[in-house]
Protein backbone atom coordinates (compact mmCIF):
# COMPACT_ATOMS: atom_id res chain seq x y z
CA UNK A 1 0.00 0.00 0.00
CA UNK A 2 2.92 2.55 0.46
CA UNK A 3 4.68 1.77 -2.70
CA UNK A 4 1.29 2.63 -4.10
CA UNK A 5 0.84 6.00 -2.78
CA UNK A 6 4.33 6.91 -3.22
CA UNK A 7 3.56 6.33 -6.97
CA UNK A 8 0.37 8.13 -6.76
CA UNK A 9 2.33 11.00 -5.63
CA UNK A 10 5.10 10.99 -7.97
CA UNK A 11 2.83 10.78 -10.79
CA UNK A 12 1.16 14.09 -9.41
CA UNK A 13 4.56 16.02 -9.32
CA UNK A 14 5.15 14.91 -12.38
CA UNK A 15 1.38 16.35 -13.92
CA UNK A 16 2.40 19.63 -11.91
CA UNK A 17 5.94 20.34 -13.63
CA UNK A 18 3.88 19.95 -16.68
CA UNK A 19 1.26 22.45 -16.23
CA UNK A 20 3.35 25.18 -14.53
CA UNK A 21 6.16 25.31 -17.54
CA UNK A 22 6.20 28.53 -19.25
CA UNK A 23 5.05 28.37 -23.09
CA UNK A 24 3.62 25.04 -22.69
CA UNK A 25 6.83 23.78 -23.04
CA UNK A 26 8.24 19.94 -21.76
CA UNK A 27 10.21 20.15 -19.26
CA UNK A 28 11.67 16.58 -18.75
CA UNK A 29 12.22 15.33 -15.32
CA UNK A 30 14.34 12.66 -14.69
CA UNK A 31 12.47 10.71 -11.60
CA UNK A 32 13.78 7.20 -10.12
CA UNK A 33 11.32 5.14 -9.37
CA UNK A 34 12.33 1.45 -7.19
CA UNK A 35 11.62 -1.26 -8.48
CA UNK A 36 10.64 -4.80 -7.04
CA UNK A 37 13.98 -6.54 -6.20
CA UNK A 38 14.06 -9.88 -8.85
CA UNK A 39 14.16 -13.03 -7.54
CA UNK A 40 15.48 -15.91 -9.04
CA UNK A 41 14.17 -19.49 -9.09
CA UNK A 42 16.01 -22.44 -10.95
CA UNK A 43 15.11 -25.66 -11.80
CA UNK A 44 17.63 -28.31 -12.11
CA UNK A 45 16.23 -31.46 -13.82
CA UNK A 46 18.77 -34.97 -12.79
CA UNK A 47 17.60 -37.65 -15.15
CA UNK A 48 18.99 -41.77 -13.73
CA UNK A 49 18.64 -44.94 -16.25
CA UNK A 50 18.63 -47.85 -14.60
CA UNK A 51 20.92 -51.16 -15.31
CA UNK A 52 22.30 -50.81 -18.66
CA UNK A 53 23.02 -54.24 -19.77
CA UNK A 54 24.44 -55.55 -23.14
CA UNK A 55 23.94 -59.65 -22.89
CA UNK A 56 25.12 -60.92 -26.48
CA UNK A 57 21.60 -60.80 -28.01
CA UNK A 58 21.68 -57.18 -28.00
CA UNK A 59 25.44 -56.72 -29.25
CA UNK A 60 24.11 -59.19 -31.87
CA UNK A 61 21.37 -56.99 -32.67
CA UNK A 62 23.51 -53.66 -32.78
CA UNK A 63 25.95 -55.75 -35.23
CA UNK A 64 26.32 -53.53 -39.21
CA UNK A 65 27.35 -55.58 -42.07
CA UNK A 66 31.01 -53.56 -41.53
CA UNK A 67 31.77 -55.33 -38.12
CA UNK A 68 30.91 -51.97 -36.59
CA UNK A 69 27.97 -51.44 -34.03
CA UNK A 70 25.20 -49.22 -33.97
CA UNK A 71 22.81 -48.51 -31.30
CA UNK A 72 20.58 -46.02 -32.29
CA UNK A 73 17.26 -47.40 -32.72
CA UNK A 74 17.78 -49.10 -28.92
CA UNK A 75 17.92 -45.35 -27.52
CA UNK A 76 16.02 -43.47 -30.29
CA UNK A 77 13.05 -43.21 -28.07
CA UNK A 78 14.57 -42.09 -24.66
CA UNK A 79 17.41 -40.04 -25.95
CA UNK A 80 15.16 -36.96 -25.49
CA UNK A 81 14.42 -37.51 -22.06
CA UNK A 82 18.60 -37.63 -21.25
CA UNK A 83 19.28 -34.72 -23.64
CA UNK A 84 16.54 -32.34 -22.16
CA UNK A 85 18.00 -32.72 -18.16
CA UNK A 86 20.42 -30.86 -17.00
CA UNK A 87 22.11 -33.50 -15.79
CA UNK A 88 22.32 -36.94 -16.95
CA UNK A 89 23.18 -40.25 -14.95
CA UNK A 90 22.91 -44.59 -16.08
CA UNK A 91 24.38 -47.02 -14.16
CA UNK A 92 26.61 -49.14 -16.73
CA UNK A 93 26.58 -52.59 -15.82
CA UNK A 94 29.19 -53.97 -18.72
CA UNK A 95 32.85 -53.57 -19.48
CA UNK A 96 33.66 -51.96 -22.64
CA UNK A 97 36.65 -53.58 -24.82
CA UNK A 98 38.27 -52.22 -28.17
CA UNK A 99 39.71 -55.88 -28.87
CA UNK A 100 36.48 -57.37 -30.25
CA UNK A 101 36.42 -59.66 -27.49
CA UNK A 102 32.73 -59.47 -26.21
CA UNK A 103 30.28 -61.28 -24.41
CA UNK A 104 27.06 -61.54 -22.10
CA UNK A 105 26.50 -63.19 -19.07
CA UNK A 106 28.35 -64.08 -17.26
CA UNK A 107 31.34 -61.99 -17.95
CA UNK A 108 29.84 -58.64 -19.87
CA UNK A 109 32.24 -57.18 -22.64
CA UNK A 110 30.61 -54.73 -24.57
CA UNK A 111 31.43 -52.54 -27.99
CA UNK A 112 32.65 -49.26 -27.32
CA UNK A 113 29.88 -48.06 -29.72
CA UNK A 114 27.82 -48.06 -26.78
CA UNK A 115 29.71 -45.65 -25.46
CA UNK A 116 28.91 -43.12 -27.86
CA UNK A 117 25.35 -43.92 -28.37
CA UNK A 118 25.75 -43.28 -24.60
CA UNK A 119 27.34 -39.34 -25.81
CA UNK A 120 24.58 -39.38 -28.53
CA UNK A 121 21.84 -39.87 -26.20
CA UNK A 122 22.96 -37.58 -23.37
CA UNK A 123 24.85 -38.80 -20.75
CA UNK A 124 27.10 -36.96 -18.45
CA UNK A 125 27.76 -39.79 -16.07
CA UNK A 126 28.53 -43.47 -15.83
CA UNK A 127 28.07 -45.25 -12.79
CA UNK A 128 30.91 -47.97 -12.44
CA UNK A 129 29.91 -49.32 -8.85
CA UNK A 130 28.23 -52.71 -9.75
CA UNK A 131 28.81 -56.41 -9.94
CA UNK A 132 30.13 -56.79 -13.71
CA UNK A 133 32.75 -53.84 -13.32
CA UNK A 134 35.26 -56.53 -12.73
CA UNK A 135 34.22 -59.07 -15.16
CA UNK A 136 37.03 -58.55 -17.51
CA UNK A 137 39.71 -57.70 -15.03
CA UNK A 138 42.22 -54.93 -14.53
CA UNK A 139 41.84 -54.62 -18.55
CA UNK A 140 38.19 -53.82 -17.94
CA UNK A 141 38.70 -51.46 -15.58
CA UNK A 142 41.24 -49.19 -17.35
CA UNK A 143 39.41 -49.99 -21.07
CA UNK A 144 35.66 -48.57 -20.02
CA UNK A 145 37.54 -45.31 -17.79
CA UNK A 146 39.41 -44.93 -20.65
CA UNK A 147 36.78 -45.05 -23.31
CA UNK A 148 34.26 -42.90 -21.29
CA UNK A 149 37.00 -40.29 -20.69
CA UNK A 150 37.58 -39.92 -24.25
CA UNK A 151 34.09 -39.04 -24.50
CA UNK A 152 34.23 -36.55 -21.81
CA UNK A 153 32.17 -39.01 -19.88
CA UNK A 154 32.49 -38.91 -16.08
CA UNK A 155 32.51 -41.81 -14.28
CA UNK A 156 32.68 -43.00 -10.21
CA UNK A 157 32.59 -45.95 -8.33
CA UNK A 158 35.78 -48.09 -10.00
CA UNK A 159 38.93 -46.59 -10.71
CA UNK A 160 41.80 -47.26 -12.16
CA UNK A 161 43.81 -46.82 -9.42
CA UNK A 162 44.39 -44.49 -6.56
CA UNK A 163 44.92 -41.13 -8.53
CA UNK A 164 41.67 -41.69 -10.38
CA UNK A 165 39.89 -42.80 -7.09
CA UNK A 166 41.46 -39.07 -5.77
CA UNK A 167 40.06 -37.44 -8.30
CA UNK A 168 36.98 -39.27 -8.78
CA UNK A 169 35.46 -40.88 -5.87
CA UNK A 170 33.56 -38.37 -4.61
CA UNK A 171 32.08 -36.79 -7.80
CA UNK A 172 31.73 -33.02 -8.04
CA UNK A 173 29.80 -31.14 -10.62
CA UNK A 174 27.55 -27.82 -11.42
CA UNK A 175 24.19 -26.81 -12.67
CA UNK A 176 22.26 -23.38 -12.64
CA UNK A 177 24.32 -22.50 -9.54
CA UNK A 178 23.15 -25.91 -7.53
CA UNK A 179 26.67 -27.71 -6.31
CA UNK A 180 26.58 -31.51 -6.26
CA UNK A 181 28.44 -33.99 -5.14
CA UNK A 182 27.95 -37.89 -6.00
CA UNK A 183 29.15 -41.51 -4.65
CA UNK A 184 28.77 -44.65 -6.18
CA UNK A 185 28.76 -48.27 -4.25
CA UNK A 186 28.11 -51.91 -4.68
CA UNK A 187 27.15 -54.60 -2.76
CA UNK A 188 30.25 -56.87 -4.57
CA UNK A 189 31.91 -57.97 -7.45
CA UNK A 190 30.48 -61.26 -7.96
CA UNK A 191 33.07 -63.07 -6.13
CA UNK A 192 35.85 -61.87 -8.51
CA UNK A 193 38.76 -59.91 -6.93
CA UNK A 194 39.17 -56.26 -7.18
CA UNK A 195 42.51 -56.21 -9.72
CA UNK A 196 45.48 -55.36 -8.01
CA UNK A 197 46.23 -51.80 -8.47
CA UNK A 198 42.11 -51.40 -9.21
CA UNK A 199 40.09 -49.86 -6.82
CA UNK A 200 36.13 -50.41 -6.60
CA UNK A 201 33.61 -48.74 -3.44
CA UNK A 202 32.09 -51.81 -2.24
CA UNK A 203 29.54 -51.04 0.40
CA UNK A 204 30.79 -50.96 3.65
CA UNK A 205 28.77 -48.57 6.49
CA UNK A 206 31.57 -46.86 7.94
CA UNK A 207 33.65 -46.36 4.58
CA UNK A 208 30.60 -44.77 3.20
CA UNK A 209 30.31 -42.44 6.36
CA UNK A 210 34.00 -41.56 6.07
CA UNK A 211 33.89 -40.68 2.59
CA UNK A 212 30.64 -38.44 3.08
CA UNK A 213 32.99 -36.64 6.29
CA UNK A 214 35.30 -36.09 3.52
CA UNK A 215 32.93 -33.83 1.87
CA UNK A 216 32.55 -30.15 2.67
CA UNK A 217 29.13 -29.70 3.08
CA UNK A 218 29.13 -25.73 2.84
CA UNK A 219 31.00 -26.48 -0.81
CA UNK A 220 28.21 -28.32 -1.99
CA UNK A 221 24.26 -28.11 -1.61
CA UNK A 222 22.93 -31.97 -3.22
CA UNK A 223 24.09 -34.53 -2.44
CA UNK A 224 23.91 -37.74 -4.22
CA UNK A 225 24.14 -41.86 -3.71
CA UNK A 226 24.16 -44.65 -6.11
CA UNK A 227 23.47 -47.68 -4.54
CA UNK A 228 24.01 -51.29 -6.06
CA UNK A 229 22.06 -53.19 -3.40
CA UNK A 230 19.30 -55.39 -3.04
CA UNK A 231 18.02 -58.98 -4.10
CA UNK A 232 17.77 -59.92 -7.71
CA UNK A 233 14.12 -59.78 -8.85
CA UNK A 234 12.49 -58.51 -5.56
CA UNK A 235 10.01 -56.41 -6.00
CA UNK A 236 9.89 -55.05 -2.74
CA UNK A 237 12.94 -53.05 -0.96
CA UNK A 238 14.41 -55.51 2.13
CA UNK A 239 15.38 -54.32 5.43
CA UNK A 240 19.11 -53.95 4.54
CA UNK A 241 17.99 -51.32 1.75
CA UNK A 242 15.62 -49.79 3.50
CA UNK A 243 18.22 -49.55 6.31
CA UNK A 244 20.72 -47.98 4.40
CA UNK A 245 18.70 -45.39 2.84
CA UNK A 246 17.65 -44.05 6.50
CA UNK A 247 21.54 -43.81 7.26
CA UNK A 248 22.47 -42.08 4.14
CA UNK A 249 19.66 -40.01 4.92
CA UNK A 250 20.76 -38.99 8.53
CA UNK A 251 24.02 -38.34 6.93
CA UNK A 252 23.24 -35.86 4.86
CA UNK A 253 22.38 -37.33 1.47
CA UNK A 254 19.41 -35.71 -0.24
CA UNK A 255 19.10 -38.19 -3.28
CA UNK A 256 19.45 -41.74 -3.26
CA UNK A 257 19.11 -44.03 -6.68
CA UNK A 258 19.45 -47.92 -6.15
CA UNK A 259 19.78 -50.57 -8.57
CA UNK A 260 20.39 -54.50 -9.22
CA UNK A 261 17.62 -55.97 -8.56
CA UNK A 262 17.07 -55.76 -12.19
CA UNK A 263 12.90 -54.96 -11.18
CA UNK A 264 11.28 -52.10 -10.32
CA UNK A 265 10.53 -51.08 -6.87
CA UNK A 266 8.90 -48.57 -5.06
CA UNK A 267 10.09 -44.73 -4.29
CA UNK A 268 9.95 -41.95 -1.68
CA UNK A 269 9.81 -38.15 -2.68
CA UNK A 270 9.16 -35.30 0.23
CA UNK A 271 10.71 -31.87 0.14
CA UNK A 272 13.44 -32.30 1.18
CA UNK A 273 15.06 -35.55 -0.23
CA UNK A 274 14.73 -38.94 -2.78
CA UNK A 275 14.71 -42.03 -2.68
CA UNK A 276 14.49 -44.92 -5.46
CA UNK A 277 14.80 -48.66 -4.17
CA UNK A 278 15.66 -50.05 -7.82
CA UNK A 279 14.98 -48.34 -11.17
CA UNK A 280 15.18 -52.25 -12.15
CA UNK A 281 16.76 -52.75 -16.06
CA UNK A 282 17.14 -49.68 -18.45
CA UNK A 283 17.60 -52.08 -21.23
CA UNK A 284 18.93 -55.83 -21.42
CA UNK A 285 17.77 -59.24 -22.74
CA UNK A 286 16.25 -60.11 -19.57
CA UNK A 287 12.28 -60.89 -21.15
CA UNK A 288 10.81 -62.57 -18.02
CA UNK A 289 7.90 -60.50 -16.40
CA UNK A 290 8.71 -57.59 -14.28
CA UNK A 291 12.45 -58.14 -16.00
CA UNK A 292 11.80 -56.45 -19.16
CA UNK A 293 12.12 -52.80 -18.01
CA UNK A 294 12.44 -50.56 -15.95
CA UNK A 295 12.07 -47.00 -15.11
CA UNK A 296 13.37 -43.39 -15.98
CA UNK A 297 14.03 -41.59 -12.52
CA UNK A 298 13.07 -37.71 -13.01
CA UNK A 299 14.41 -35.57 -10.11
CA UNK A 300 14.31 -31.78 -9.82
CA UNK A 301 15.26 -29.69 -7.42
CA UNK A 302 14.24 -26.27 -7.33
CA UNK A 303 16.61 -23.53 -5.82
CA UNK A 304 15.02 -19.91 -4.90
CA UNK A 305 17.25 -17.19 -4.12
CA UNK A 306 14.80 -16.13 -0.90
CA UNK A 307 14.52 -19.24 0.46
CA UNK A 308 18.20 -21.55 2.05
CA UNK A 309 16.55 -24.64 1.45
CA UNK A 310 16.36 -26.51 -1.76
CA UNK A 311 12.94 -27.70 -2.36
CA UNK A 312 12.64 -31.82 -4.01
CA UNK A 313 10.38 -33.47 -6.30
CA UNK A 314 10.41 -36.38 -8.82
CA UNK A 315 8.79 -38.68 -11.16
CA UNK A 316 9.22 -41.75 -12.91
CA UNK A 317 9.18 -42.78 -15.96
CA UNK A 318 8.36 -46.52 -16.96
CA UNK A 319 10.31 -48.06 -19.91
CA UNK A 320 9.60 -51.20 -21.61
CA UNK A 321 11.98 -52.76 -23.84
CA UNK A 322 10.44 -53.87 -26.92
CA UNK A 323 11.63 -56.64 -29.86
CA UNK A 324 13.46 -56.61 -32.45
CA UNK A 325 15.83 -53.35 -31.70
CA UNK A 326 15.64 -53.58 -27.35
CA UNK A 327 14.15 -50.38 -28.32
CA UNK A 328 13.88 -48.54 -25.12
CA UNK A 329 9.91 -47.37 -25.20
CA UNK A 330 8.20 -45.10 -22.33
CA UNK A 331 4.73 -45.11 -22.13
CA UNK A 332 4.85 -41.56 -24.21
CA UNK A 333 5.55 -43.33 -26.94
CA UNK A 334 4.73 -46.85 -26.59
CA UNK A 335 1.29 -46.49 -26.00
CA UNK A 336 0.40 -45.38 -29.96
CA UNK A 337 3.79 -47.24 -31.19
CA UNK A 338 3.49 -50.05 -34.21
CA UNK A 339 4.33 -53.36 -32.32
CA UNK A 340 3.72 -57.43 -32.88
CA UNK A 341 0.52 -58.26 -30.88
CA UNK A 342 3.11 -60.55 -29.00
CA UNK A 343 4.90 -57.45 -28.21
CA UNK A 344 1.46 -55.71 -27.53
CA UNK A 345 0.63 -58.29 -24.57
CA UNK A 346 4.27 -57.70 -23.23
CA UNK A 347 4.50 -53.80 -23.20
CA UNK A 348 0.59 -53.57 -21.50
CA UNK A 349 1.57 -56.52 -18.63
CA UNK A 350 4.67 -54.77 -17.82
CA UNK A 351 2.89 -50.91 -17.64
CA UNK A 352 0.12 -52.42 -15.73
CA UNK A 353 2.45 -54.21 -13.25
CA UNK A 354 4.60 -50.97 -12.73
CA UNK A 355 2.09 -48.51 -12.03
CA UNK A 356 0.23 -50.81 -9.77
CA UNK A 357 3.70 -51.31 -7.59
CA UNK A 358 3.73 -47.36 -8.12
CA UNK A 359 0.61 -46.69 -6.94
CA UNK A 360 -0.65 -44.85 -9.97
CA UNK A 361 -4.09 -44.55 -11.01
Amino acid sequence: MKRVIYNFYIFSLLILAVMSCADNKVVAIDVQIESEPQVRTDTVCLIFGGDLMQHMPQINAARKSDGGFDYSQSFEFVAPIFRDADVAVINLETTLTTRGDYSGYPCFAAPVELADAMVDMGVDIALLANNHCCDRGARGIDSTVEQLTNRNIAHTGAFTGDSDYSKNNVLYFESKGVRFALINYTYGTNGIPVPKGKRVNIIDEKQIIRDISTINRDSIDCLIACMHWGVEYQRKPNAEQKNLAQLLRLHGVDVVIGGHPHVVQCYEATDDGVVFYSLGNFVSNQRKRYTNGGLIAEVNIVRCDTVPQLKYSANAHPVHVVLPGYRIVPKSVGDTLKMSSDARVAYDIFMSDTEQLLGVK
